[in-house]
């Protein structure tokens, strides 16, 4: 039986403080982190990008004609 290793790369977080939104992106391997401030239109559109990545990534098959 053959068992698999996850291994954490990245870890990220979307921080919101008084308004205004800043993702925090940790390099695991490396240690470093790093910030960067991002505007609520993009906060409000991450679960629509999320989805179309996901739709990206992993397309379902079409479906057969029998």
């Amino acid at each position: 039986m053959e068992t698999s290793t996850q291994t954490l790369l990245f870890a990220a977080e979307l921080i919101e403080e008084n308004g205004t939104y800043a993702l925090v992106v940790q390099d695991v391997r490396r240690g470093t982190v790093q910030t960067t401030p991002v505007p609520k239109a993009m906060v409000d559109k991450l679960p629509t990008f999320l989805s179309a990545l996901t739709a990206k990534l992993n397309p379902v098959p079409p479906r057969r004609r029998w």
